[in-house]
C-alpha cells in the first residue's frame, strides 16, 4: 500500500520559513521524480517543485520551480529516509494554500499524499 504523508505546514507570519515534509512508504522511493504542489481557496492546484529521481544519473537530483518558487523555495529529497522536503522561505500571504506531495514515476504509478496546510497571515 503506497502512502505519502505530508507534514510541516502550519501559521507563519509574512516573511516567515516553513519546511515541508513528505514521508513515502510502499514505492522504490529513489525511481520516482518528487513534486510539490499547492492549491489555495478557489483555485486550481498547481506545480510548485520538482526533484526528479535517480533513475539514470543524468538526471538525478535535478530540480525545477514554478516562478512564484524562484529564489525563495527549495526541493530536496533523502533517498535513505524516502523522504522529500520543501524549504519554503520569505513566505508571502499569497503562497497560503494546501501543499500535497505527488510521487510519479509514470501514468500508471502517480501518487498523491492528502496535503498539509500552510497559512501565511499577520
Amino acid at each position: 500500500q503506497v502512502q505519502l504523508v505530508e507534514s510541516g505546514g502550519g501559521v507563519v507570519q509574512p516573511g516567515g520559513s516553513l519546511r515541508l515534509s513528505c514521508a513515502a512508504s510502499g514505492i522504490t522511493f529513489s525511481l520516482y521524480d518528487m513534486s510539490w504542489y499547492r492549491q489555495a481557496p478557489g483555485k486550481q492546484r498547481e506545480l510548485v517543485a520538482t526533484i526528479l529521481s535517480g533513475a539514470t544519473i543524468s538526471s538525478g537530483g535535478i530540480t525545477n520551480y514554478a516562478d512564484s518558487a524562484k529564489g525563495r523555495f527549495t526541493i530536496s529529497r533523502d533517498n535513505a529516509k524516502n523522504t522529500v522536503y520543501l524549504q519554503m522561505n520569505s513566505l508571502k500571504p499569497e503562497d497560503t494554500a494546501v501543499y500535497y506531495c505527488n510521487a510519479r514515476h509514470n501514468s500508471y504509478h502517480n501518487y498523491w499524499g492528502q496535503g498539509t496546510e500552510a497559512t501565511v497571515s499577520s
